[in-house]
């Protein structure tokens, strides 16, 4: 999570509350907090799993001390996510922002072929945070580490890969579009990068975006964009899901059956 906390006293008469964000492509998910804070003129503003610049959609952030003390809760529910992998070409990152580090030609592929390959993941298993991420060793994330060259490997973590889908296959790009559903702290780029290395070419991920976190979806959200036009504080209190409403979602998220 992130905090913004700027020094003096807030100005506004806003309490607390949750805000369904769809990121913009570019943004990162501490400027949206930073828009949040500035628009209700509030210390405590913080979100709920980071989206990185290049990837899209929903981002929760809650608002006043009532609703950041629930942003743990909002992490542990299902993610939803579709990405692009562009087969054939890894990166030092697993994403688009990595210098290429290998490339290697594409099988001829069919559908048969990668629904095969993505039924292998499901699953729990373990997964080992990637060099370039915010996870941290001695009190500093490991991108410091690897933008310094030094290699600092974590252990692997459980993580849960609820459902795998295949969304379609561009033969002539190599693109493959999937559709994964997880449990918190997976990272697609990681899954990206292992089915590329099991179809036997390699991969790197070009685009990801959230489509959900537990009961929360983002055809319900406000575009980001939306908060640096001239209503955006009034689109965003429109937008307001209450401390008591979101925590009945939560409820509604923990009883729901498997």
């Amino acid at each position: 999570m992130e905090v913004c906390q700027p020094e003096g006293r807030s100005r506004s008469n806003f309490t607390a509350g949750v805000f369904l964000v769809d990121k913009p492509p570019g943004a990162t998910s501490f400027s949206m907090v930073r828009h949040v804070r500035r628009l209700l003129d509030i210390k405590k503003v913080g979100h709920a799993g980071t989206l990185d610049p290049f990837a899209t959609g929903l981002l929760i952030i809650c608002a006043g001390r009532p609703a950041t003390r629930l942003v743990d809760r909002f992490m542990e529910g299902e993610k939803v996510y579709t990405a692009v992998l562009q087969l054939g070409v890894e990166t030092e990152t697993m994403d688009t922002e990595g210098k290429v580090v290998r490339t290697a030609e594409v099988p001829r592929l069919s559908r048969k072929d990668i629904e095969g390959c993505l039924g292998g993941f499901t699953g729990r298993v373990m997964q080992v945070p990637p060099p370039y991420s915010a996870v941290k060793y001695k009190g500093k994330p490991l991108y410091h580490y690897a933008r310094k060259g030094v290699e600092v490997i974590k252990e692997p973590r459980e993580i849960e890969i609820f459902s795998l889908a295949f969304g379609s296959y561009d033969d002539k790009r190599h693109r493959l579009e999937i559709e994964v559903t997880c449990s918190r702290g997976t990272y697609i780029r990681v899954l990206a990068s292992d089915i590329g290395m099991k179809l036997g070419c390699g991969a790197h991920l070009t685009a990801l975006r959230r489509l959900a976190s537990g009961r929360f979806f983002v055809q319900n959200s406000l575009p980001g964009d939306n908060l640096s036009g001239p209503d955006g504080r009034e689109e965003l209190m429109k937008s307001m899901i209450s401390v008591d409403q979101a925590l009945a979602m939560l409820d509604e998220q923990v009883n729901m059956p498997l």
